[in-house]
C-alpha cells in the first residue's frame, strides 16, 4: 500500500472528514495520533495537523514533536494545527473578543498564491475555534483574512508549510476541496493514484507475498465487507480461502438461509455453522451494551477457532474490518475518546493459533463498495445496508431472550421489505428497528394493552462516520406503524428517531 498523505490527530471531531476529502482527490491517506507519529516517514508525501478541542495555551496541549517533519516534508496546519505552529514558533496566539464558529467569507486572498488557486474573495468558510492568531510565527507570510479574522491563513518563507484558521474539510467550506487539492498535488506534488482498481491490484499482490500458500479462514456475514473480503481473498489465494458464515441467533429474519443461497455461484466455499444457542445462551441476563459485544465477541472467535481447528493447517483469520471500526477503538490521551468497542478489531485471544489478515482495513464504507464494484460483486449485493457485527443484539436495549429477538426480527422485517416496496431502500444509506426497554399502555379493540415499544431509525452517510436522519415520509411511516403494531403480537407503540451523528451515534447501543 502506498502511503501518501500523513493525518496526525488532535482529537478534532472532523479529522475523518479529512482523510474522506483527501481520498476523494484520489490519494491515500492514514490518521495516526498525533503522539503515535511513524518513525519511519519516507513512504509520506506530505503532512497534515488536524484540528482539537485543545487550546494551544493549555498546560496539558498537545505538543507533537514534528522535528522529522517541519521543513522536510510539505505540512499544512488546520486550525489548532495552525495555532500550535504560531503559538510554539514566535508568534502570538490568544482568546478571542468573540467565539468564531460557522460561516464566513474570505475578504482577502494574497495574489498569485498558488495554495488559493482557483478560490476568490468571498469563498464561504466554515470557522471552528475560541482562539486566534494576534500574530504570526516567524517568517509568517499572511494569504488571506476573513472580517473577524486577520490571519485566516498563512506560510512560513524557507518551508514549505502552510496553515489555515479554518477547515476546508466541512462541507461549508465551499472550495475546501480545492484548497485541498492546491496544496496536496500542486505544492506537495502528491500523485494521485489511489483508485478502486489500483487497490484491487495492490491488495491482491500484498495478500499473495504475505499468505503464499497458507490457509485463511474468513466469516462471512452477508454484508457488503465480509463479501468483498472475500471475493479479494479468493482472487489472491483461490482454493486456500475458507469462507465460515455463523448464525448467531442475532441475525435478521431467514437470514441464514437467504446469506447462503446468495453466495451459491459466486466460487466461494462457504459453510454455514449454526451457533445460535450457543450465543444466546452465553448473552443470557447480560444487559450492558459493551458486556453483550464481548460476549458475542468471544463466543464469535471461539465458533472459528472450533472451526478452524476442523482445517488442516489452516494459519489465518480473515476479518472485514473497515476504518472507522479502527478509528472508533482507537483511544490515547488527548484525541478523541472510545465511543464504543468493535467485535472485530483488536487482535486474537493467545489461545487461538492464527494470525490475522484485515483486506479492507483502510477503507471507509464507501471505498468497500467501489472496490467491490471493479470486483464484479452484484449491485444488489453492494447496496445492502450495513448491519451491525452483534447483529441484533445491540438493537434490543436491555438483555436478550429469544422472544425479544423474535418480535424485533418480525418488526425489522416489515420495516426493511417497507422500504424497498416504497422504493426508499436505496436511498437510505442505513435503516434499522430498535425494541426498547420499556412497556407503554395501549388499547386494542376494547382492551387494555401494555406492551412493547420499537423505534424505526434511517439515517443517511457516506461512511458512517457522520449521519442525518432520513425525512421519510408521513405516509409510509403511517403505513408501517400501523402494519408491525396490527402484524407483531407484543408491540403496540412505534416511534420515529430524529437524531443526527453526532451527537447521537447511529446504532442505540
Amino acid at each position: 500500500m502506498q502511503h501518501n498523505v500523513l493525518i496526525l490527530d488532535f482529537g478534532s471531531q472532523y479529522t475523518q472528514l479529512i482523510a474522506r476529502r483527501v481520498r476523494e482527490l484520489n490519494i491515500f491517506c492514514e490518521i495516526f495520533p498525533f503522539n503515535q507519529i511513524p518513525s519511519d516517514l519516507s513512504a509520506y508525501n506530505a503532512v497534515i495537523l488536524s484540528g482539537s478541542p485543545f487550546s494551544v495555551r493549555a498546560e496539558d496541549a498537545p505538543q507533537p514533536d514534528l522535528s522529522q517533519i517541519r521543513g522536510k516534508k510539505p505540512l499544512l496546519a488546520v486550525c489548532y494545527g495552525a495555532q500550535y505552529l504560531a503559538h510554539f514558533s514566535g508568534g502570538e496566539v490568544a482568546p478571542s473578543n468573540i467565539r468564531e464558529y460557522g460561516r464566513t467569507n474570505l475578504s482577502y486572498i494574497e495574489a498569485g498564491e498558488l495554495f488559493f488557486e482557483g478560490v476568490s474573495e468571498g469563498s464561504q468558510v466554515w470557522m471552528s475555534h475560541s482562539d486566534t492568531i494576534k500574530q504570526l510565527p516567524t517568517n509568517g507570510v499572511k494569504l488571506a483574512s476573513t472580517k473577524d479574522v486577520e490571519n485566516a491563513a498563512y506560510r512560513i518563507e524557507g518551508e514549505t508549510t502552510y496553515a489555515i484558521q479554518f477547515h476546508p474539510e466541512v462541507y461549508h467550506s465551499t472550495d475546501g476541496s480545492k484548497i485541498l487539492e492546491n496544496f496536496l498535488v500542486r505544492i506537495a506534488g502528491v500523485q494521485q493514484t489511489f483508485t478502486p482498481n489500483a487497490f484491487v491490484d495492490d491488495i491482491v499482490a500484498e495478500l499473495k507475498e504475505k499468505i503464499k500458500d497458507d490457509k485463511v479462514v474468513l466469516g462471512l456475514s452477508g454484508g457488503v465487507d465480509s463479501t468483498v473480503a472475500a471475493v479479494l481473498l479468493n482472487k489472491a489465494i483461490g482454493k486456500n480461502l475458507y469462507c465460515i458464515f455463523v448464525n448467531n441467533g442475532l441475525l435478521r429474519k431467514n437470514e441464514f438461509q437467504n446469506v447462503l443461497k446468495q453466495y451459491e455461484g459466486m466460487g466461494l466455499n462457504v459453510k454455514g455453522v449454526d451457533a445460535s444457542s450457543r450465543f444466546i445462551s452465553e448473552l443470557a441476563g447480560e444487559s450492558d451494551p459493551e458486556g453483550k459485544r464481548k460476549i458475542i465477541g468471544r463466543v464469535f472467535i471461539e465458533v472459528f477457532d472450533d472451526e478452524a481447528n476442523q482445517i488442516e493447517d489452516v494459519k489465518w483469520l480473515a476479518q472485514g474490518t473497515i476504518y472507522p471500526d479502527v478509528i472508533e477503538s482507537i483511544s490515547v490521551k488527548g484525541p478523541s475518546a472510545t465511543i464504543k468497542s468493535h467485535h472485530n478489531v483488536g487482535g486474537l485471544p493467545d489461545f487461538m493459533k492464527l494470525q490475522i489478515v484485515e483486506p479492507l482495513r483502510m477503507l471507509f464504507k464507501d471505498e468497500v463498495r467501489r472496490v467491490g464494484a471493479a470486483l464484479g460483486i452484484h449491485a444488489d449485493l453492494l447496496g445492502r445496508h450495513p448491519f451491525p457485527g452483534p447483529g441484533l443484539a445491540i438493537r434490543i436495549l436491555g438483555d436478550i431472550t429469544p422472544e425479544k429477538v423474535s418480535i424485533l426480527q418480525e418488526v425489522d422485517s416489515i420495516y426493511i421489505e417497507g422500504l424497498k416496496k416504497a422504493g426508499l431502500y436505496d436511498k437510505v444509506w442505513q435503516a434499522g428497528a430498535i425494541l426498547l426497554p420499556i412497556n407503554s399502555v395501549g388499547v386494542m379493540g376494547d382492551e387494555r394493552t401494555y406492551e412493547k415499544v420499537v423505534a424505526l431509525r434511517a439515517v443517511e452517510s457516506t461512511d458512517g462516520m457522520t449521519a442525518d436522519w432520513v425525512h421519510l415520509p408521513y405516509d409510509f411511516l403511517m403505513n408501517i406503524s400501523n402494519e408491525i403494531i396490527n402484524k407483531v403480537k407484543g408491540v403496540n407503540r412505534v416511534v420515529y428517531d430524529i437524531s443526527s451523528k453526532p451527537p447521537a451515534t447511529i446504532e442505540w447501543e
